[in-house]
């Protein structure tokens, strides 16, 4: 296929896609929004699937052989066939919108609402919820000895509001169970995303009763909503322990389902869930053996959890056991206050070690401009400062090749059918005019470790979800809906490839033509952020690169002794 040709079909091509992009906008199916559960349940049905919300399994233990808590036993779910109407319990924070089942006292809705479900939505985004779409709760119970199922509690009241001079909420649920006064309380504070459940325990008999706490978190194999289709990389959708031997661990789904996980009986840790964005964790005291496992349950999920150890209470005597929830964005500051290395699950990948700096500076000028997409435009600068002596080395050395190749296409000519000679020729005319042949590849090559960092940085900083730039960018974590920054990225490095030297071989030539066209297409997907990154680098190089250019072909010094045919 000649270039003509190849011209043409890549616009077309580009065009389809088009199409078929807005197709999927106009006709496409389109993932409804979530809504609030009805705080009490009102038909048969709905008293079916509350009954169900609690998960209907048994928040089993298992056996941890050479563990002084070693048990088999389990605390049985609720019977599937519950009859009548139960009402879930409401609260409502500034940062969290739960419902509570009071048969257990798990959590079966967690709505965030300074997250919207969409850009374009007012509704909160729902981080947990148990519908036909998607099960994913947190569930929480006391493992107490006498007792078979799930304690079933009385709420003081069925709606909670956290007040607008309030900064703590707390809601008990209350039960007696042989003899055992139990108390389940959930305590939110005031722009926190982590809810500390305790139970306080009363033992009224005049015998001791052990008991356990255990904090499970169940998920289906839904795909992730706050994911949309991307080209490359994704964020890990699936479960992460952390442990003083893994400080993070990730075990996805299939692994949990194989029963791939060996449990861990460690000291400290946490457990969690872990999506685009946001994330649900359990982390218990650290200062205790806590039980880490994964299983699956009767309805097929996920699940991740932790038991802490078995403690006893002496007769009339009484005890607390309790664990730490949290349940929303995945924000660095936030989740270093709930448990040692939580913020792990911000993800950056196998570069975290040039992203995390990158993206503390990026906060930085985020705090003193306060618009990401600017911030990411002086991020870039800093970067290329940072960079310019050694990409001012590999330009200068592609400028000499430049210039110097008419005298290299001569020797081509002269030694063509000889390439051993050819060679020989060429190395000692790289010698005399101090070229590195391989200098014009050090630019991309150091800026590709630094590309992939903030591709992971920007993929997975919830800072810029929904983060406006200007004009037609009204959110730097989604492709420009436009596509006009990736043509720009385009344009751009056409415009910077015209001020290399063009290669010797025609074939490798016309490659590099095509490689403007290959990376537009691929930077079509990408975050606006990322491209953005691109645009501003190529531009600065564009700029640094012309003016040596400029300065080496003005140089009567280079390539004084080139011949002319």
């Amino acid at each position: 296929m000649d270039v003509k040709r190849l011209l043409l079909v890549i616009p077309l091509a580009v065009l389809a896609y088009l199409l078929i992009v807005q197709w999927n906008q106009d006709y496409g199916q389109v993932t409804p929004e979530p809504q609030a559960p009805a705080i009490t349940s009102s038909t048969q049905e709905g008293a079916r699937q509350d009954s169900a919300s609690s998960g209907g399994d048994d928040l089993s233990v298992p056996a941890t052989a050479g563990s002084a808590d070693d048990m088999t036993g389990e605390i049985p779910g609720e019977a599937a066939s519950a009859s009548g109407s139960r009402d879930l319990v409401a609260v409502v924070t500034d940062v969290l919108d739960v419902r509570i089942d009071p048969q257990g006292g798990d959590i079966v809705y967690a709505a965030l609402p300074q997250h919207r479900f969409s850009l374009d939505s007012k509704q909160p985004y729902v981080l947990l919820s148990n519908s036909e779409g998607r099960s994913y709760v947190a569930r929480s119970g006391l493992q107490l000895e006498g007792h078979e199922g799930r304690i079933t509690f009385a709420p003081e009241a069925t709606e909670y509001r956290l007040g607008e001079n309030d900064e703590r909420l707390e809601v008990d649920l209350t039960a007696e169970v042989n003899g055992v006064e139990v108390i389940k309380r959930f305590t939110f504070e005031r722009d926190s995303y982590a809810v500390d459940v305790n139970y306080y325990l009363a033992n009224n008999t005049e015998q001791p009763v052990t008991a356990r706490f255990i904090g499970q978190l169940a998920r289906d194999n839904s795909s992730d909503p706050s994911s949309g289709p991307a080209l490359g990389m994704q964020s890990f959708l699936g479960a992460a322990y952390s442990t003083p031997e893994d400080r993070y661990l990730k075990v996805d789904f299939e692994e949990i389902q194989e029963g791939a996980f060996n449990n861990r009986d460690v000291e400290g840790g946490w457990v969690a869930i872990i999506q685009h964005y946001f994330t649900s964790a359990w982390a218990p005291a650290q200062n205790q053996q806590n039980l880490y496992y994964a299983t699956t349950d009767s309805r097929g999920r996920n699940v991740a959890a932790f038991a802490g150890p078995t403690i006893s209470m002496a007769a009339n005597g009484e005890a607390t056991l309790g664990a730490t929830l949290y349940m929303g964005p995945k924000v660095q500051e936030r989740l270093e206050a709930v448990a040692p290395h939580l913020e792990l699950t911000v993800d950056f990948g196998w570069l975290w070690f040039i992203a995390n700096p990158l993206f503390w500076l990026l906060d930085q000028i985020h705090d003193l401009i306060g618009n990401w997409g600017w911030s990411i435009v002086l991020l870039t600068l800093l970067v290329k400062l940072a960079l310019w002596p050694l990409s001012a080395k590999a330009y200068k050395s592609m400028a000499r090749m430049r210039k110097l190749g008419p005298e290299m296409q001569r020797l081509k000519e002269q030694f063509g059918d000889d390439r051993q000679k050819m060679s020989q020729e060429m190395m000692k005319f790289y010698q005399k005019e101090k070229i590195n042949p391989l200098g014009g590849c050090l630019p991309i090559l150091v800026q590709m470790p630094v590309f992939i960092a903030l591709y992971w940085m920007l993929l997975e900083s919830v800072e810029l979800r929904h983060a406006p730039f200007m004009f037609w960018i009204q959110d730097l974590s989604v492709k420009d809906p436009y596509f006009i920054l990736p043509i720009l990225m385009g344009a751009s490095m056409f415009v910077q490839q015209m001020l290399n030297p063009t290669p010797p071989d025609p074939m490798q030539a016309k490659i590099m033509k095509m490689l403007p066209i290959v990376f537009t297409f691929f930077f079509l997907w990408f975050p606006a952020g990322l491209v953005i990154y691109w645009v501003v680098n190529n531009c600065i190089s564009i700029v640094q690169q012309y003016a040596i250019t400029r300065k080496i072909e003005a140089d009567p010094s280079i390539g004084k002794g080139m011949k002319t045919k």
